[in-house]
């Protein structure tokens, strides 16, 4: 990845990078959606998005189709590339985390 300013850092480096794309409105959340090897349309996406601007989810699929992340497969939908799957696993230890942080907050 080339080297880049990104929000609230001027280094450019890979770490700020992704965290400034994930950070965007909708994309954690569009990656979530196309875990498991699903492909989704971008109707079946919106949908899953709780009816996330159009727009908005278009910019986003496109910033994630430019890193990589989503690819758009002719017929079938989006779906998550190798470098997204990858990207998705990291997230699971986090998700666990959560589900475990939920339960002691909720006492």
């Amino acid at each position: 990845m080339k080297k880049r300013t990104v929000r609230g850092s001027a280094s450019g480096r890979p770490i700020m990078a992704l965290l400034d794309l994930l950070g965007r409105r909708w994309s954690l959340r569009i990656i979530w959606e196309l875990r498991d090897d699903r492909s989704l349309t971008s109707r079946a996406l919106r949908t899953a998005c709780d009816e996330a601007s159009p727009t908005i989810l278009q910019t986003r699929l496109t910033e994630l189709r430019e890193a990589g992340l989503v690819e758009l497969v002719a017929g079938d939908g989006y779906r998550l590339t190798a470098l997204g799957k990858e990207l998705f696993e990291h997230f699971l230890p986090l998700h666990q985390f959560a589900e475990r942080w939920s339960r002691f907050k909720a006492r």
